[in-house]
């Protein structure tokens, strides 16, 4: 809450030489007795508090309001280590936290740090074991402190200081709270002290107030107090709306038009597999349009309220999961998706969009290769190869978006839709319900590869960001997946980079002239004639993936990664592709046999 920085009390002003006798020339000053401060006097405890140090900014790093860390301090997030050297890189730590929904979240810290405490005293912190000693008695969690944030001082303020005889010896300027905190807690040394009004006061929204006096000052702190929310707990992103608007709700629903469900958890239980292929529409004139396949669903929403309070109201007819008063948690946006993400006690719902609607997307070849002919599961890896689970089936795509999986036991009716994926430009929805084993078809999957004689897809999982892999063929399931024979093809003869971009920036010339020899031993070599490049690679997950390590040789660097996927695998070319882990731009190698 508070923005302004402690630093040490700089007293301006000089005591005067004071004598047992006075003269007429000296000056005597007889102070206000009604703007006189006295120590621990209701008003002093006022502005203490009002200038104590707020720790609860950091509350994500050390769970603590009563002390905050100072900064730069280092920390690794679920195993990446960050620098935080302002307050931005708070929410940085809130981003990676954030990534994911079911994991075990961390953050840890890298000792030795230094903590800055309510009365901006600084402590040397060796381990977790010290800092958990000095925040013991704090407040308990999602309890407020005892500091008053919801008011601040502007600064400078001037104040004035008298001797016994009332006569001023000193004046005192003061720049921030932790000057404000020192001057407080020096009362008692002083005869007598005032405060030079008129001051300013700031509260929460920016608003301020002209203060004239000791009593208008002890009035307006009063009411400040615990009108705003402090943010003591250490629920790190339940001020994520802070300036949110139902206009920017509005905005966000007009611009995208086709929404799916990217998160739904009702009283503890996961349905958003339920709802794969479902496509919203959040209208203006606050209707809602539901397709999934040829069914539809209509219903409505509504939103009201503002920052952190902002409701929102939905009600689809033959829905009822979705039926209810959510509170707007997140609108956010990046360059590929905008989410929205809402909350009703421990239940979530998230919404994402592509902004694009279906028609915009090239799925031409998908849909053709899709509807025409049966298709069989010849690859499914989740964690593990299950890909034998789905051997009897054969599964039929119908035009109008309804699908069928057969086997000996029967049909299992379901349902598939194009979207655009995660990480890729295109994506497939498929759903045939809660049955086992196809329960674990039901998700949004990236498409990799398309022909008419296999389409391929991949799938990030939510929990812990592994990589589910799918594909469909023509033909049954013979133990191969189409991928197998990579590293066999990639070991007969030299190879050349014929392109390489990352995201939309074209490098294939930096390696123009290299030959690249793939040894079966892992180890591979790309030389020019002039410079060669040393380096290591395998192929995992059935063929579905690769990893690239030349370590810091120039230009090959640039292809060190440990999860390439492979787009698709002929005699003579391979593509493969990564998506970057930090702004999500994407990096796309070709490889051509000579």
């Amino acid at each position: 809450m508070k923005t302004l920085k402690p630093i040490l009390l700089l007293v301006l002003g000089v005591l005067f030489t004071m004598t047992s006798c006075r003269t007429e020339d000296d000056l005597a000053i007889d102070p206000p007795t009604e703007e006189t401060i006295e120590a621990n006097s209701m008003v002093a405890n006022l502005m203490s508090r009002t200038a104590s140090n707020d720790g609860s900014s950091d509350n994500i790093i050390d769970n603590a309001s009563c002390l905050s860390v100072q900064l730069p301090v280092t920390v690794t997030v679920n195993g990446i280590e960050l620098t935080i050297n302002d307050e931005d890189g708070y929410q940085d730590i809130e981003d990676i936290i954030d990534l994911f929904d079911d994991d075990i979240d961390s953050v840890v810290i890298s000792y030795p740090i230094t903590v800055i405490l309510i009365d901006y005293s600084t402590v040397v912190v060796n381990s977790d074991s010290e800092l958990a000693a000095l925040t013991a008695n704090c407040v308990g969690e999602n309890e407020d402190d005892d500091d008053i944030e919801c008011i601040d001082f502007q600064y400078p303020i001037t104040a004035s200081v008298f001797d016994e005889n009332n006569d001023l010896i000193n004046t005192i300027t003061i720049n921030n709270d932790n000057d404000m905190y020192d001057f407080i807690d020096d009362l008692d040394e002083f005869a007598a002290v005032t405060i030079n009004f008129p001051i300013t006061v700031i509260f929460p929204d920016g608003s301020t107030q002209t203060i004239n006096s000791i009593q208008e000052l002890e009035d307006a702190i009063e009411m400040a107090d615990d009108t705003c929310d402090e943010d003591d707990d250490n629920d790190f992103d339940d001020d994520d709306c802070d300036n949110c608007t139902t206009s920017d709700l509005e905005t966000v629903f007009a611009d995208c038009s086709e929404w799916t469900v990217d998160k739904l958890e009702r009283n503890d239980n996961d349905l958003e597999d339920n709802y794969v292929g479902y496509v919203f529409e959040f209208n203006s004139d606050g209707t809602i349009l539901v397709t999934q396949g040829s069914n539809t669903f209509n219903g409505t929403w509504e939103a009201s309220g503002s920052g952190n309070n902002i409701s929102v109201v939905i009600n689809v007819t033959g829905l009822p999961d979705f039926n209810d008063t959510w509170n707007l948690h997140e609108i956010e946006q990046d360059d590929d998706e905008v989410d929205v993400d809402l909350r009703l006690g421990d239940d979530r719902l998230r919404f994402e969009s592509d902004c694009q609607s279906g028609g915009n997307i090239d799925d031409t070849a998908l849909v053709n290769a899709l509807t025409s002919g049966d298709w069989y599961v010849t690859y499914f890896f989740d964690d593990t190869d299950e890909t034998a689970d789905f051997a009897d089936y054969v599964f039929n795509f119908a035009s109008d978006n309804t699908a069928t999986a057969s086997d000996m036991s029967g049909t299992t009716n379901g349902s598939w839709s194009t979207t655009s994926g995660d990480d890729t430009e295109l994506g497939l929805n498929l759903n045939f319900g809660t049955g086992i084993p196809l329960d674990e078809l039901a998700d949004d999957w990236d498409v990799l590869e398309v022909t008419n004689d296999i389409i391929r897809l991949k799938d990030v999982s939510g929990g812990d960001g592994s990589e589910d892999f799918l594909t469909f063929e023509r033909e049954p399931f013979d133990g191969g997946n189409g991928n197998d024979d990579l590293e066999s093809i990639l070991t007969d003869g030299l190879w050349i980079v014929a392109s390489y971009t990352e995201d939309a920036d074209d490098q294939t010339s930096d390696y123009a002239g290299y030959e690249l020899d793939f040894n079966i031993d892992g180890t591979v070599s790309a030389s020019n004639g002039s410079n060669t490049n040393n380096g290591t690679w395998s192929v995992f997950s059935s063929g579905n993936q690769m990893t690239l390590n030349f370590g810091t040789d120039m230009p090959f660097e640039e292809f060190n990664d440990d999860d390439w996927d492979v787009i698709s695998v002929t005699s003579t070319e391979v593509v493969i592709q990564d998506v970057s882990g930090g702004g999500g731009g994407t990096d796309t190698l070709t490889l051509q046999k000579l």
